[in-house]
């Protein structure tokens, strides 16, 4: 997958097949963002942000291997990618953790395609 000129790279990470699908798709939809890359887990998360270099990166916290694991991994090896954290999970001990390792933004799944 490559970006058109002047559009925001992203990369999902979520070991969910349908939440995968339904984000990409949610995603490809707006005309200024271009899904590069999607990934099962942290590992593989990590290895396609340092590949693809994304300006975000959309990982599920609670993923294979870890989101805050590959969250931080990602800040470390692809500085310039922003993360967010999206999950089902709202309570202040995965938000805390997300947040201890740069992650901004967190979204819970579920919430209307508009605001993601």
């Amino acid at each position: 997958m490559s970006a058109a000129p002047d559009r925001l790279t992203v990369l999902i990470g979520d070991d969910q097949p349908l939440i995968r699908e339904v984000l990409t798709e949610v995603l490809t939809a707006e005309p200024d963002l271009d899904v590069v890359a999607v990934a099962a887990d942290a590992r593989e998360a990590v290895r396609l942000a340092v590949r693809h270099l994304p300006a975000v990166a959309i990982l599920d916290v609670r993923m294979p291997g870890g989101g805050a694991w590959a969250a931080r991994e990602i800040r470390r090896l692809s500085p310039a990618t922003r993360v967010m954290a999206f999950s089902a999970y709202g309570d202040s001990r995965s938000v805390d953790e997300m947040r201890r390792v740069g992650v901004r933004e967190y979204l819970l799944k579920g919430l209307p395609n508009s605001d993601i």
